[in-house]
């Protein structure tokens, strides 16, 4: 079973909460098809809730292309902590995932009224 964080990882890439990750992984699935089917199978998900079958199908590939390049893991942890920290220091981290009708603001601070 995936360690928490790949599977963290996981959910976040499956709801493409972060783009810069999202592409990283991308790119370096693209010569495994079973892995990039994982990531675009989770990527479909209304809800990237990490107990679903998609997301834990996709930590499992994370785990195991870890396992064949340590550099990757490396490189991929170290994405991880710099988004988490981003976030925990002041920064904003927004995500979006579903379907959405209407409009959407994501925001951190805001001095007055939002209108559309």
């Amino acid at each position: 079973m995936p360690e928490p964080v790949l599977v963290s990882i996981a959910a976040a890439l499956a709801g493409r909460a972060v783009v810069g990750l999202y592409q990283y992984v991308k790119d370096r699935f693209s010569d495994d098809p079973d892995a990039t089917a994982a990531l675009e199978a989770a990527e479909q998900l209304t809800e990237a809730a990490e107990d679903s079958p998609e997301v834990q199908e996709l930590s499992e590939h994370l785990e195991r292309a870890e396992q064949a390049d340590p550099e990757f893991g490396k490189r991929l942890r170290a994405e991880w902590a710099a988004v988490q920290l981003h976030a925990e220091t002041g920064g904003v981290t927004n995500q979006i995932s579903g379907t959405v009708h209407g409009k959407v603001v994501q925001a951190r601070d805001i001095q007055g009224g939002v209108s559309f």
